[in-house]
């Protein structure tokens, strides 16, 4: 009988564990929303226990643990992401059919101001370090950095891209994934300076992206079905792992050390950081067609992500795009849990 050492003892008992714990991961209930409007970013206010959904011409805000309909924010045409600052007691939407952002009370939900920011305004982000809101403007390529206190516009960062998925260190750094570059740009928050720009050597149209602060590192997703794992320092990739198609988000466990990917194709991506250098991809888990972005509830480890059925009926003209209409009832928010 061949000897089994207790290091392969152990090795295998931590292999079983982690596996058994990824597939503890499923949709454990859904939020459900009216309307039949269009969506794109989710945010949580893990303190405040509430989740912001883009929704068209609107935001929902729903109850973080129960659903609950809490109220809206209105006339926030093309709404693309919210971004909260949560002891200001403000929150920002950036408004894409209209380049501005609207500034809000996060506790009556009342808009505050309008705010003129860069040309298609998309992604939004808070930074903690220096309390400013930066908007991810497509068209004119830059983005738009805000006093959150005030709603001020205090400057512009000309990264030279459409920024997707961003991050931020403690360290002030702001890390943004260009979607049309194929590259990371690290910028600082407080000088709006770029300090450098990353060139992603496996990664196509990048938009999902993660931030490591205890081991700097950055975990970047693309729609070539594909991660990255780089070196927050230098932008060395230290290895890839791959996803589903359709990626459009990204989050980071700290806590459990797992890296979260949605993917619009209807399965979220799990993988285990064994430590800085080493990475494990688990069992995906199903989710739904459509359920490509997501907000990590840092509080309780839950996922949430927005979807809908969509009715796809061809155009009659070849050449023309295929109609989409989302199925009445069915917008809702997918909650995964273990």
């Amino acid at each position: 009988m061949k000897r089994i050492s207790s290091f392969t003892i152990a090795m295998t008992l931590l292999c079983g564990s982690v596996s058994a714990w990824a597939a503890d991961y499923k949709v454990q209930t859904r939020y459900p929303i009216t309307g039949q409007d269009g969506w794109d970013y989710i945010s949580v206010d893990s303190g405040a226990r509430r989740i912001y959904v883009s929704h068209g011409v609107r935001v929902n805000v729903l109850d973080a643990d129960t659903g609950a309909q809490v109220g809206t924010i209105e006339d926030t045409p093309g709404v693309h992401g919210i971004a909260i600052a949560g002891k200001l007691k403000h929150g920002f939407t950036s408004n894409g059919k209209e380049d501005k952002v609207t500034m809000f009370d996060t506790g009556t939900l009342s808009a505050i101001k309008k705010i003129d920011v860069g040309k298609g305004p998309d992604g939004i982000y808070f930074n903690g370090e220096t309390q400013r809101v930066f908007t991810n403007n497509h068209k004119s390529h830059d983005i738009t950095a805000i006093d959150a206190a005030t709603g001020n516009v205090v400057g512009t960062v000309n990264v030279g891209g459409d920024g997707e998925g961003a991050a931020s260190s403690k360290s002030g750094l702001v890390y943004v994934a260009l979607e049309d570059k194929n590259e990371i740009a690290v910028f600082d928050a407080k000088t709006l300076e770029v300090k450098q720009h990353f060139p992603l050597e496996s990664i196509k149209a990048p938009t999902g992206l993660a931030f490591d602060e205890k081991n700097n590192r950055i975990f970047v997703g693309g729609h070539n079905k594909t991660m990255a794992v780089l070196d927050a320092a230098t932008g060395k990739q230290i290895m890839t792992l791959p996803t589903g198609s359709g990626t459009d988000a990204a989050g980071f466990d700290a806590k459990d050390s797992l890296i979260f990917f949605s993917n619009g194709e209807g399965n979220l991506t799990v993988i285990q950081q064994k430590s800085a250098d080493e990475y494990v991809a688990l069992d995906s888990v199903t989710t739904q067609s459509g359920a490509k972005t997501m907000a990590f509830d840092k509080k309780t480890g839950k996922i949430f992500l927005p979807t809908a059925t969509v009715n796809v009926t061809p155009a009659a003209d070849p050449s023309q795009k295929p109609k989409k209409t989302i199925v009445d009832g069915t917008f809702c928010v997918l909650v995964v849990s273990k």
